[in-house]
């Protein structure tokens, strides 16, 4: 018997996605796993014998998802939902019978990802929503500073970062204090490259003796954008890639390729930007990060080829307006260094 039959079980909930966002789905599944997971119950089995038992879900809350473009004319009940019952990969297939589900408890830390989840889908009211709600271990500075850094509010992101790195020695929280010194230095990066070099060294210093290798890459990408209108940018861009692709950190592709949106933008190569913008929207295909590239768009002063999902916390003339500007301001500081 594979699923217990349980009376205890809450009604099903099912969320709807206006758009794909597979990365999205899989990472509320993760998020949301204590409250949907169920307890097996190992059955007897002689010596060499599969193993028979059952599934119960008391107290457990059915969860299934679909996209919107899956659902009309046909309803619900005919769409084509993906349980999340089907725990991911990370999850084991059964749970031992003195192993049982875990309370849902790390409140601040789930809406922490319910709320980065919202800023990848371009989704930037719903995670501001949330920072209110979560706190140090929430890590509400991260999050808020990351949701002003994409919409090239540089100033408020700075000052936030600033803030969450203060926090987090105050914690004694050595990994998380290098994360906000990576983000501070991508933040500064666009705004001021001349401070940037010394941000970078500091951050360098934070992360030895750190297992952080996706901030580590990350940093390397801070000097591609310190660096933006420099010759030597897409040849350094391209050894990159390769050292992000041996650490097996594909998402880190496209902030490789935004730093080269930037210093395409400010040397004004349209031929770069287009192929740049192209590989973005590769990469965004699943919903993902998909405000990259408007924010490609935004830096070359381009319009965008259609209608956006992304929802800003301001005006999109306003993110715009503030990305070009940061653009300008990078070819006035060459022509002066110049």
């Amino acid at each position: 018997m594979d699923i217990g039959v349980d009376r205890g079980a809450h009604p099903p909930v099912a969320l709807v996605f206006t758009k794909a966002m597979d990365a999205c789905m899989r990472g509320i599944a993760e998020l949301s796993s204590q409250v949907w997971q169920d307890t097996w119950h190992p059955g007897y089995a002689r010596k060499g014998e599969r193993q028979d038992g059952y599934r119960t879900f008391e107290g457990r809350v059915p969860v299934v998802a679909c996209r919107l473009d899956r659902t009309p004319g046909r309803g619900a009940a005919q769409a084509d939902l993906v349980a999340l019952r089907r725990r991911p990969a990370s999850c084991p297939d059964r749970l031992a019978a003195d192993q049982p589900v875990q309370p849902f408890g790390d409140l601040p830390r789930t809406l922490r990802g319910l709320a980065n989840l919202a800023r990848l889908a371009g989704e930037f009211p719903t995670a501001l929503a949330a920072v209110p709600t979560l706190g140090w271990k929430g890590r509400a500075h991260r999050v808020l500073g990351d949701i002003h850094c994409s919409q090239a509010d540089t100033v408020r992101a700075i000052a936030t970062f600033e803030a969450g790195r203060s926090e987090a020695e105050q914690h004694g929280a050595s990994g998380e204090r290098a994360m906000m010194q990576v983000r501070l230095a991508l933040a500064i990066a666009f705004a001021d490259p001349d401070r940037a070099a010394d941000e970078f060294a500091l951050a360098h210093q934070l992360l030895d003796g750190l297992d952080q290798r996706s901030n580590t890459l990350l940093a390397q990408v801070v000097t591609l954008i310190k660096d933006a209108g420099y010759p030597s940018v897409p040849d350094r861009a391209e050894h990159l890639r390769s050292d992000v692709e041996t650490a097996g950190l594909p998402f880190l592709h496209r902030f490789v390729e935004l730093a080269l949106a930037f210093h395409h933008a400010v040397r004004s190569e349209a031929q770069g930007t287009a192929a740049t913008i192209g590989q973005l929207r590769a990469l965004t295909a699943s919903g993902d990060f998909a405000y990259f590239t408007d924010i490609a768009h935004f830096m070359a002063a381009l319009p965008l080829p259609g209608e956006s999902t992304t929802r800003w916390t301001t005006s999109d003339d306003h993110v715009r307006s503030a990305w070009r500007s940061l653009v300008q301001a990078r070819q006035e500081h060459l022509r002066t260094e110049n």
